[in-house]
Formats: structure tokens, sequence, C-alpha cells
């Protein structure tokens, strides 16, 4: 950080500071202090230096006021420093200023995020302001205030409302519009072989989901799971008895779940085969029924007026942060990322992109990115072990409904397009250069489809040649069709890549 003897904390950094507030940090830290407009990024966060000639009133209202102008919003701050007073101030303010812009947007987020009505008048007649600003922040369909004239565009409802700064990092994915990439990836493949490779991204979208909770999908767990990901579009988060079921179709029997938890939950790990390490503290069970309803909420308020992948990381991350089920929470969280990018139509009709698949190549990003939540939450949870229960005993609630979800947003999207650029085009590949070596083989010697078929995956494996190791499993062959097999394979693979190539340098 870049505080100096002379810089002091402004907007949402000094509400917490002035108030005692128990939420995390701003991820946008704003200062005022002697010395030029700058910005210094330190690891996850961003400090902005603003010129002293900035520094509003140090009161509720002066802070509120420069968040509103100059910071993006962080709606857990706000909710925590309304609950800690200011009806008085935020009332006086819009008195003296009923126009303004400010003072009817601080009106109307006091009483979206606190349910109670501040004793005024309905604004007059004036322009419509955002509630967010559409240039720091990720918004939602508008829907007019007509009380504080104020576009509601919030990307969430009053109890569930996590926040996604809109990043350089984030417009850029945005600029790619990889969903159209994908649609052109299979807009032009063989409708044969798009079926096959689609029933393998499948099975491998299930294992590894089974794999990042270090389990193995077999049998009748991994064909509800493939069944389930193929319904994933019409799915309804808001039927609490199809979450039931799904979640009764992917975890062990004995686990099944009969409805929401109703006890404690925590994540951790146990060190030393006896000491347990809490990781991450879930919502008290008294909070998760009035959570899951508004998170249900929410998931409705973002269809078709929220970037497809975003929505898709607000609805899943949200879900696993409450972790309403004592098990499966993470495999139905990554079912959540498919049923929003499939129902926004951002996925090809039918097509699954295996973001599991890129998750398990990058555990440390996907436990980072987590971590981004539960490192900022803990040191706000007031827990203590009783046996080998843990209890909580201060009002969490808000810290899991209201969060900066950007670096979620970010990972997700970094998954996606991986997945796409990788899976999906390896997949495709892999099945279009199997069927021409298949035929090719079968035109030397008229196999066995099953001995044809292992021969041809051994060579693929090894780069058109079968090992001498694995040339004892097929003695039947002489030498010289063995090799004429090899030959034929290689030139499917060459014709294969030259075929890339010119597309590629087409485009």
């Amino acid at each position: 950080m870049i505080f100096t003897d002379d810089s002091v904390p402004v907007g949402q950094a000094a509400l917490i500071a002035k108030y005692g507030l128990r939420v995390p940090d701003p991820v946008v830290v704003s200062i005022v202090g002697p010395g030029p407009r700058r910005t210094v990024v330190e690891d996850d966060s961003t400090v902005e230096k603003y010129p002293l000639s900035y520094k509003p009133d140090d009161t509720m209202v002066g802070h509120i006021k420069f968040a509103l102008r100059y910071e993006p919003i962080n709606l857990g701050i706000l909710a925590a420093a309304f609950k800690a007073g200011g009806k008085a101030e935020i009332e006086a303010w819009v008195r003296s200023e009923p126009t303004g812009a400010y003072a009817r947007r601080a009106w109307f987020l006091y009483e979206w995020l606190t349910g109670s009505a501040l004793d005024l008048p309905d604004a007059g007649t004036v322009v419509y302001v955002d509630a967010l600003d559409q240039g720091m922040h990720f918004t939602a369909s508008g829907v007019p205030s007509k009380r504080h004239k104020v576009t509601d565009n919030i990307p969430g409802i009053p109890g569930f409302a996590p926040t996604v700064r809109r990043t350089s990092r984030l417009t850029g994915f945005m600029a790619e519009a990889l969903d159209v990439e994908a649609k052109d990836i299979v807009a032009g493949c063989d409708p044969a072989v798009l079926a096959r490779a689609v029933n393998y991204l499948y099975t491998k979208e299930t294992k590894s989901s089974f794999a990042i909770e270090r389990e193995v999908a077999s049998g009748q767990r991994a064909e509800r799971f493939v069944a389930a990901l193929r319904s994933a579009k019409s799915f309804d988060p808001g039927d609490l008895n199809g979450l039931i079921k799904l979640q009764n179709a992917v975890v062990e029997p004995r686990y099944a779940a009969h409805g929401l938890r109703d006890f404690q939950n925590f994540v951790g790990e146990t060190v030393g085969g006896y000491r347990e390490v809490v990781h991450f503290i879930c919502p008290r069970p008294e909070d998760v029924e009035a959570m899951m309803s508004a998170w249900s909420r929410m998931a409705e308020r973002l269809k078709g007026g929220v970037d497809p992948v975003v929505a898709a990381a607000l609805v899943a991350f949200g879900f696993v942060f409450i972790h309403p089920f004592e098990d499966g929470n993470g495999r139905l969280h990554r079912f959540l990322m498919h049923h929003v990018l499939a129902s926004e139509g951002f996925t090809p009709p039918s097509v699954l992109f295996p973001v599991s698949a890129a998750i398990v190549r990058d555990m440390n990003g996907y436990d980072a990115a987590l971590e981004t939540f539960s490192k900022s939450i803990m040191p706000h949870i007031d827990w203590r072990w009783v046996g080998e229960r843990i209890e909580v005993d201060n009002d969490t609630a808000d810290l899991y409904r209201y969060f900066d979800a950007t670096s979620l947003a970010e990972f997700m999207f970094a998954k996606v397009a991986e997945t796409i650029r990788r899976d999906l085009r390896d997949e495709l590949e892999f099945v279009s250069i199997y069927d021409g070596s298949l035929a090719a083989v079968l035109r030397i010697v008229d196999m066995p489809d099953r001995r044809a078929s292992l021969l041809v995956r051994l060579c693929l494996q090894n780069g058109g040649n079968l090992s001498k190791k694995k040339r004892q499993d097929f003695k039947e062959l002489t030498e010289e069709e063995v090799e004429s097999m090899q030959e034929a394979i290689r030139e499917v693979i060459a014709a294969h890549a030259q075929d890339t190539s010119e597309e590629t340098h087409g485009m």
C-alpha cells in the first residue's frame, strides 16, 4: 500500500475504518494525499491515490458520495455501513439534494439493502440514474424504481447480489467472442463425428468433476451425472425438489439429502491424522433457507441480461459458498456452470464444454480463485469448536450475500476459453483422425472391429507407431501389414494437420 503520514483512506475503505465494520476490505482502496493522481496495483488489490482536493467530508454521506462517484461498489460494505447507522444522515442528504444523482442512488441502495423505507416522499420529475455505474460494473437489465427515479441494474436481488467489476481482463475475454468461436468449430464438423465427440466430452466432464473431489466416477453415479449434464439446459435452479433430486443422483446414497442442511458445516482437512484445519466456514444453518431462496431468484434475474460466463460464475460460485448440502456441493456447483452456459445459448446446441477438465489441469488456480472469497471472510467470523462440532457466534449472512466475484468470473472465463480451444478442438480432431485411421487399417486387413480399434488407438497414442511392447499383442499380423498400417495412420495424421493449418491461415 502507498499510505503515508499525509494520506488517508476515503470512500468505502474509510467507512470500514470509521464504523469498525466487520467486512472484507474493498479490492479497490481509495486514499487522498499530497501529490498527483496515480494507481498502484499490489497483488490482488489496487490503490487509487487522489490529490487532496478530492478529500470528502469525514462523514457517512461524504464517503458514500465519494464511493458512488469514483469507486466500484461493494454492496457488503454499504449494507454493513447502513446497519451501523446513518439513516438520519441519508434522509437529510436527500432532502438537501432531492434531484441529486448520488443522493438518490444512496437512498435507493439504503432501502434496497436494508428493506427499510426512509422518511422521504417519492422523487419528483427528474432523469433516471443507474444504481451501479455501467463503466465500472457488470450490470443486469434495468428495472425502474419510480420512488427513487433510479434504474435498478444490480445483478442480483436484495438478499443475494455478488458484484463483478468491469476489469480489462474481463472485457478482453468478452471481445474474443468465445461463443462464436465454439459455434464455428462445430459448424463444419461431420454430424456423426460431432455426436461421438460430444459423447466423450460428457464422460470427460463427469470424470473430471469427480476427480476434483478426489473421487472416481464409476458405475451408476457416473451414468446419473452424465444424464444430468444432458438435461442441464432445462434445469430450474428455483426448483428446490429438483435440486435435492440432483444431489441425490450424484452422491453416495447414504449421503443423499432430504432437504437443505440444518447443521453447521465447514470445509477443512485433517493434518497429521488427528488435527482438523478449517479453511472455510459455511453459512449458519438458520441462514441457509432464506439464502437459497434469494440465490435462486438471483439466478432468474440474471437470465438474458448479463454476460453468460459472468452469470455462470455468479450462480455457480454463489451456490457452492452457501454449501446447502452435506455432500455433492462441488459437483452441483460445476453442473450449474453448464446449466447457465447452455440455457443462455453460449454453448452450441447439444454440446458441452468440459470445464472441469480445464480446472483439473489448474487446481492451484481453482483453489486460489475460491480463496479470494474464503480468506476474505474468515477473519470476520467468530467460530469455536464445541466437541466435534463448530459453532458460529456472530451474524455472518451478509458476508455470503454480497461479495466481489470479479476474480471468480475471470477464472471462469479463462477455463471456458481453454476448454473450447483445447478440449473441444482436440476431441473433434481425435475422432476425425481416428475414423480416417480405422478406415485405412481395415482396407489393409479386414480385422475384427475391436482389434482394429485397439491397434489404431495404440498407434495414435504413440505418434502413429505401434510400440514394440504392444506389437506382441498383434502376432497375427505380419511385419509388412503392421508397417503399412502405421504408414497409413501417419498419412491421415499429416493430412489432418495440413487441413488444420490451411484453415488457420485462411481465417
